[in-house]
């Protein structure tokens, strides 16, 4: 399992979290976003910078979402996509999201969440 963070929306204060959760746990991070942003060097944390531009981020956090990995975003659309493919996003995004199976058979977008 792994992190993905949608970083271009995320608040600094958020962002710790998965960074700390990282270091505790040995998890990896990786924080996507069209801006640079401030990361602390770990050798569990990746920051990818994408070009600017709609989606070019959440885009990338698809391609790199994995069944099992957990996705910090509150975009809805990037929420969906990704619980549609396995992986988990946190309560707060995913309570939106329409339930609809994911290739697992899973309808439950929460279920990492305990």
């Amino acid at each position: 399992m792994k992190i993905r963070v949608d970083a271009d929306a995320c608040p600094a204060a958020i962002r710790e979290i998965p960074l700390r959760a990282a270091e505790r746990t040995g998890v990896k991070v990786t924080l996507v976003a069209n801006q640079p942003v401030r990361v602390p060097a770990s050798p569990r944390v990746e920051f990818v910078q994408v070009s600017p531009g709609f989606y070019v981020a959440d885009n990338e956090i698809v391609k790199r979402a994995r069944s099992g990995d957990l996705v910090v975003t509150s975009d809805i659309p990037l929420a969906a996509e990704v619980t549609a493919n396995g992986a988990h996003v946190p309560a707060r995004a995913a309570s939106s999201i329409p339930r609809r199976p994911s290739a697992s058979g899973s309808t439950c977008a929460t279920s990492w969440i305990r």
